[in-house]
């Protein structure tokens, strides 16, 4: 497999499938492909990984794109402006994600559901409670929202975070949610009540345009409907 990054505010990527190579993507990320691709849309990972997908607000389904003969390009876009990063897991090897970073995945890392056993970060976290697992072997491709910024943790390092703005973090991060401490800044920061905190070791993504806060922005130009 061989991939390309291209553009800057609005990426798009672009890969070419050696012979028999797959990849997979949630439905509806494929922007445009060569003639010689083979899209297969179903379930993956049995009726749990079908669940558990819809669960972390993802469709219950999978699409795979296949080059027969080899050499055939498709290619993916994000939902959002942003940022594309590629991470190569070995064997074993994992990132937990929020649920809207994934974009497309080599047909050989595995995707999975993660709980965070914590009650404050299931109830708080926004995304916290479900995150999505890949694990190698195979390379993912991450849609982030703006530009990104990684930060990678000490042991026993935490910093705060706006739960919107925590994309991926490796699984030796810590995460859970704590409030934000005094009544003004909880009545009238702005923030939220809650702040999600990462303590290290371990490397965590934040994404500078979360898609819920982009969102919430165009929301608030749109014309509201009259009733009666």
């Amino acid at each position: 497999m061989q991939y390309q990054i291209k553009g800057t505010i609005t990426p798009h990527l672009e890969i070419q499938l050696g012979p028999g190579e797959t990849v997979f993507t949630e439905s509806g990320a494929m922007a445009w492909m060569d003639e010689g691709i083979e899209m297969n849309t179903g379930g993956s990972g049995g009726l749990g990984g079908m669940f558990g997908r819809v669960i972390s607000g993802e469709g219950m389904f999978v699409t795979k794109f296949t080059s027969n003969s080899g050499g055939d390009m498709v290619a993916f876009v994000p939902e959002a402006p942003g940022t594309i990063i590629s991470l190569t897991l070995a064997a074993g090897e994992s990132i937990m994600a929020q649920k809207d970073a994934f974009l497309v995945a080599e047909e050989s890392v595995t995707f999975e559901i993660s709980f965070n056993r914590k009650l404050g970060a299931g109830l708080f976290g926004g995304e916290g409670f479900i995150l999505q697992k890949f694990t190698g072997p195979g390379t993912m491709f991450a849609a982030i929202g703006g530009e990104v910024q990684e930060y990678d943790l000490a042991q026993g390092q935490t910093l705060k975070v706006d739960p919107g703005h925590l994309a991926m973090f490796e699984p030796s991060v810590s995460y859970d949610i704590a409030r934000v401490k005094g009544v003004t800044n909880m009545l009238f920061g702005g923030e939220g009540l809650f702040l999600a905190t990462v303590t290290g070791p371990g490397k965590v993504w934040l994404q500078r345009m979360p898609l819920a806060n982009l969102a919430g922005a165009i929301q608030r130009y749109l014309p509201k409907s009259r009733s009666g």
